[in-house]
């Protein structure tokens, strides 16, 4: 198999993506967001504003820029996951350091 068709899918949604970066640099700007993700600005936007809709993460104003708060004890969204929370999948994929 190529690199390239292993490159095509993953195990984790933008969603996941946006909070891990996130959670390990709460004052990325979205620009730096969107570039680590691998996705549009526009995207990043998108994401982020549901993510805030949702309650897992909330943005404060400090000065000119964003600071991001995940709340990492809400539980995952979908019905099989649901028994875990936002900090117990990031805990286990978060890169160590």
């Amino acid at each position: 198999m190529a690199d390239d068709d292993r490159a095509t899918w993953t195990f984790l949604t933008n969603h996941a993506h946006v909070l891990l970066c996130l959670v390990g640099d709460p004052e990325l700007r979205l620009r730096d967001l969107a570039e680590r993700v691998g996705i549009t600005e526009r995207a990043t936007q998108r994401i982020v504003a549901e993510l805030a809709d949702g309650g897992y993460l909330e943005r404060t104003r400090v000065g000119r820029r964003n600071v991001y708060t995940v709340h990492l004890e809400l539980p995952l969204r979908h019905p099989l996951e649901r028994a875990h929370t936002v900090g117990e999948l990031l805990g286990h994929i978060a890169p160590a350091g």
